[in-house]
């Protein structure tokens, strides 16, 4: 899939938002990619994940698991791993942090592939990353289906994309106008009690 196939694929599904959006990152952003409105269909999620899936084999060979952040995360790790035959397991908040739970386990020095849905700034890439290498895995790659950052966002392995863009995102002393004054949606799930 191309870059712009991947856009309209968003555009079909109401998944290309416009507006003021406070993103998880704690940016705020007149574009959100509602990336859960792709996702819920089982078809869409298959079709793109298959493309990423190509282009990670392509970039570093094969792995041993696919791990992701909650919640963003989880249905793309899950289909990764899926359409690349390797387990997939997700990392959870706790108290502000990601950790392993519900019993999953990363072996020793497994070939990792940290999937994620939407990359900004990479935070929570990150993270998941630390927690993975925590429990002794070697992360090989990073993937994601959009990369906002088209490629600034550092996560400190490479970062496989099905397309990147350059959607602006602002501190909320930084606003411009056409977002001051308004009030900002955050559609995402960090930090939802």
């Amino acid at each position: 899939m191309n870059r712009e196939e991947v856009l309209e694929t968003f555009r079909e599904a109401g998944a290309l938002l416009e507006g003021h959006f406070l993103l998880s990152s704690g940016l705020h952003s007149p574009m959100y990619l509602q990336c859960a409105r792709v996702l819920m269909d089982a078809r869409r999620a298959d079709k793109l994940c298959a493309a990423l899936a190509a282009k990670v084999r392509a970039t570093i060979g094969e792995i041993d698991m696919v791990v992701s952040p909650a919640m963003g995360g989880v249905i793309v790790g899950y289909e990764m791993g899926r359409q690349l035959g390797v387990p997939a397991v997700f990392t959870e908040r706790v108290d502000g942090e990601f950790v392993l739970r519900r019993g999953f386990e990363i072996p020793e020095g497994a070939r990792i592939l940290m999937a994620e849905d939407i990359v900004t700034t990479g935070l929570s890439s990150r993270e998941c990353i630390d927690v993975i290498r925590k429990y002794g895995g070697n992360v090989v790659v990073a993937s994601c289906l959009i990369d906002r950052s088209n490629g600034q966002a550092d996560v400190g392995v490479p970062l496989v994309s099905l397309a990147g863009l350059d959607i602006p995102a602002y501190e909320a002393d930084k606003l411009p106008p056409e977002l001051q004054g308004t009030e900002a949606v955050k559609p995402g799930s960090r930090g939802l009690k």
